[in-house]
């Protein structure tokens, strides 16, 4: 499995974005998905997550903000992040857990895409 990140870019606080994240490979339906973030000289922390069953669930800096979603027949999971901030400045990660889980756990994420940035300034 290959993931493949777009959609990052350069906006102004209170802008909105949408990333996208394509994979490879014929069980994508299985696997739960996350986001995750990296900002400079920090440690990449849980964004958002979506289970094989369309649960989601959000880090609280992100709730109501931002928005996961999944489309099994184009391989693909998106995060629709609006009202974006300065602090959401960050590489942005998708993974996948083959176990379904949709766990915030970084370490039970099996396959991990290259990372897309997102610069939040005015």
């Amino acid at each position: 499995v290959q993931l493949v990140e777009s959609g990052g870019g350069l906006v102004q606080p209170g802008d909105s974005l949408r990333l996208s994240c394509t994979a490879s490979g014929r069980t994508f339906s299985y696997y739960a998905m996350g986001w995750f973030r990296q900002a400079q000289g920090k440690e990449r922390e849980f964004v958002a997550s979506i289970s094989r069953s369309d649960g989601t669930y959000y880090a609280n800096s992100v709730k109501d903000r931002f928005t996961i979603s999944r489309d099994n027949a184009k391989n693909t999971v998106y995060l629709q992040m609006n009202n974006l901030k300065p602090e959401d400045t960050a590489l942005y990660y998708c993974a996948a857990d083959f176990g379904g889980s949709a766990t915030s756990d970084k370490n039970r994420y099996e396959r991990w895409g290259q990372g897309t940035q997102v610069t939040v300034s005015s």
